[in-house]
Formats: structure tokens, sequence, C-alpha cells
């Protein structure tokens, strides 16, 4: 199976995908499946839209590639427009790339010339602070900056290790305090590793505003970010936000710190930007910092063949005046509410579903042996993996993780569909969820027993 590809993984039992039509996905059988997690929250319009396909077909018989050493083009600033347009107020800048870890090594860098440019080359700011629980990338680099131990036990001897705090995550918090007499301890951590450090040696701190597949939609307390603002404020340090998986509408808004009314120094994205049809990325950067560049040495010491690819803009810019068109961001935020408002549901029902945590159309579950005490399957159990395979038999997608109780145990996964769902669909969603989830409760309580 599978010809000479060198597989994601050679001992797995994956169907050939035929075609996609909205949310659904059509195997070479022809049956159907509802994407319910958006490939890897990523097909926010749903697949095969016709004004998406059309937009990149018209540039591909204009100019495919024109290296941006050398040229400008107008999809790549046309979409940069676009982004402008939907972005935390005075983050005008847009750097393209393809994908989510070139973003964040973008981010990185740029925190670091930032201050090069401002005060000269004898700073020592250049560390990066970021938390355990999180993905960043599949780079060397980010993954330095990323702590899902799962991902990067194999690699840690390869990269140069960041300092990092804990996640927010509440359900297991790590101070064993409870919310919100705890004080966000979690976020104070940051301004106790800051002065042990020294402010003088860090240039950034980044975090997703929810965090993704690590531990399944974590959400932070509504203080959390905030917080977060002030401190990086008060020590000179930039606040880099990784929004590759909640940008662009996935938490019904139209980036994720909008939420808590922060805005940040640099988002890096990628993901929903053009939503699949083409692979792209990019930072959003606050107009200061882009303009210290300008204003000194006047370029980015910094670059990829694809920057600013002309097929990746005309994308980018379609896919954004679509979801304008068709106001998908308040879609997000409505059907999110009917869909969390389900999956709470299931959690009071369902023996294996200890929490179910998100905003707009990124929900995460996360799976236990038993609630009371919140003990998680052991590794062996594979619970998420089998709750996928029973929700995939009933035609419903998902996107499993783990990992994260220890960075051996834990089971979650996210439900993320694209933001184009109705609430009939939702409904479909819920139903073929609750049908998996029980199956798979079954299954996994009895061999524990």
């Amino acid at each position: 199976m599978g010809g000479k590809v060198f597989q994601r993984n050679f001992k797995a039992t994956m169907s050939l995908v035929a075609r996609g039509e909205g949310i659904y996905l059509y195997d070479e059988e022809g049956k159907r499946y509802l994407d319910g997690c958006s490939g890897a929250l990523i097909s926010n319009i749903g697949h095969c839209v016709p004004e998406v396909i059309e937009a990149i077909t018209e540039q591909l018989k204009k100019i495919e590639f024109a290296h941006t050493s050398r040229w400008r083009n107008k999809a790549a600033e046309e979409a940069a427009d676009e982004i402008a347009s939907i972005a935390p107020e005075g983050m005008d800048y847009v750097w393209f790339v393809s994908g989510g870890s070139e973003a964040v090594e973008s981010a990185v860098k740029l925190a670091r010339q930032y201050f090069i440019e401002r005060d000269g080359m004898h700073t020592s700011k250049a560390l990066v602070i970021a938390r355990w629980n999180s993905y960043h990338g599949s780079t060397v680099g980010t993954m330095a900056l990323g702590g899902s131990i799962p991902r990067r036990r194999i690699y840690s001897p390869l990269f140069k290790e960041f300092p990092k705090i804990v996640a927010p995550y509440c359900y297991r918090c790590p101070f064993d305090k409870k919310y919100p007499g705890c004080g966000v301890v979690c976020a104070h951590q940051l301004e106790d590793l800051i002065k042990n450090i020294g402010s003088q040696y860090i240039s950034a701190f980044i975090a997703e505003p929810i965090v993704g597949s690590t531990v399944g939609a974590l959400t932070p307390p509504d203080e959390y970010w905030p917080i977060i603002r002030e401190i990086c404020d008060r020590y000179d340090i930039l606040l880099i936000a990784d929004e590759v998986m909640t940008g662009f509408g996935r938490t019904g808004a139209n980036f994720c710190v909008n939420h808590w009314d922060v805005v940040p120094d640099i988002i890096a994205t990628a993901k929903g930007m053009a939503a699949g049809y083409v692979p792209t990325g990019g930072i959003i950067v606050r107009n200061e910092i882009a303009e210290t560049i300008r204003g000194g040495s006047g370029a980015f010491v910094h670059g990829y063949t694809y920057n600013g690819n002309p097929v990746s803009g005309a994308a980018t810019t379609a896919v954004l005046r679509y979801m304008k068109e068709h106001n998908l961001v308040a879609n997000a935020r409505i059907q999110g509410e009917k869909l969390g408002k389900g999956l709470k549901e299931i959690e009071a029902s369902n023996p294996i579903v200890g929490e179910v945590r998100g905003k707009g159309l990124m929900w995460g579950v996360e799976l236990v042996m038993d609630k009371e005490s919140r003990r998680p399957f052991p590794k062996g159990k594979g619970a998420a993996g089998l709750a996928t395979k029973e929700c995939l038999e009933r035609g419903l997608v998902i996107y499993p993780g783990g990992g994260m109780v220890d960075g051996i145990d834990g089971d979650n996964f996210l439900i993320g569909p694209p933001l184009v769902i109705t609430s009939e669909q939702v409904d479909e969603l819920l139903a073929k969820l609750e049908e998996g989830l029980a199956e798979a409760a079954k299954k996994l309580l009895g061999s524990v027993e």
C-alpha cells in the first residue's frame, strides 16, 4: 500500500482519500466522512471551494513564482492588505512563508534582530521563553521551543533548549490549586523566570492562545493573557502569539487573542490563512518593529525560497474574501456555541470523557480512565487512537493527541470542523461522536476490568 511514498506511519492502516466537498471527505469506495477536525484544523472553508480554485488557477496563468529578492508581486501585496484588515490594531506588516514551523522560526529571528536594530550588536537579548505542553513546529529550532514531550523526546540531543514555564492546564493544575482562588499563578510564573534569568537576556515569550493538539484546546482563564502582556511590557520582552492553529476565525474571532483584547508584538500563523489550498504561513508584525528595521538596516536577515509566493498570495486573498463574504467568523462563533453545548452533554453522560474545553469551532476532549480521580489511561491502551477508529467507522474524522499528563500517559482529541458547518451538520457531528465514544468507552473500560 502506498507505493514508494515514505509514509508518515508505515504501520497505520489508512483509507485512500478520493475527493472532498464542503465539510465532507470521500474514500475510494465512496464512503463519506464528516471532516470533524478540518484535517489538522486547517481546512477552514471546507474542501474544493470553486472561487478559491479559480483564483489559484488564474494566478498560475500569470506567474507561478518570482523570487522576492528581486521582485514584488501583486498577489502577495493584496494578501497582506487582506490580512492587515482583520489583524489587531497596529499590526499592518506581513512576512509570508510556507507553513507554521517557518512562521515560528521567522518570529524568533525577527525578535532577535529587532533588539539588535534598536540597541546595537552588543545586545544580549536572545532567549525566548516558551511553555511545556506546547507545540510550535517540527524543525530543530521550533522543537527547542515546543514542550510536547512525545514529539521531541528522540530529537532533544539535536537542539539547544529554551527556558519554559507551565501551561495553564487547570484540569491538572501543576500547582495543585483551583481557579479562581489560584491567582492565575501559572501566568505569574513568567515573571519569576524572567527575574531568575535576567530580562536583559530575553527577547520574547511565545505561547499558543489556546493550546492545540498537544493538550486538546487547552483554554486559559480570562485573566491569563492580559497578565502575560503586562509582564512582557514591564520587562521589555516581545510577546509572540502562536496562532498557527487558532488564527483566521477558528475560535470565533479573527484572531484568538482578540477574546482578551490583547495585542501581541508578533503573530505567527498559517493553516487557516490559505485553508489548505496552498502551503502558506506568515508572521503579522507590530508596526513599530517593522519600522525599526525599515529605518535601520532596512533588511530582515532571513528568507526562504517561497517567501511571498504569488500562488500562495492568490489563495490567501481568495480564502479571506470568501470568509468575509460568508460571515464565517460569526458562523464559527454561533455554531461553536452549539457544538460546545453538545460536547458538554457528551461529557456529562460518557464515563471516559474527563473534560471538554475550547472556543468557537476549536474544542478539545480529554479522555480518562476514572472521572473522579482524573486518572488517565495508560499509554498502552491507546485510548485516543481507539476513539478515533470508532469515530472513523461511523464516518467522522477527529484529531487525536496524547502524552500531555506526564510526557507518556494522557489522551485527548480535537474537534474543529470547517467554519462553513451548518447547524444540521453540527447535529450530525455530535451524533456520530456520541456513538463512537460510547463504543470506545465500552471497549476501554471493559479491557480495564
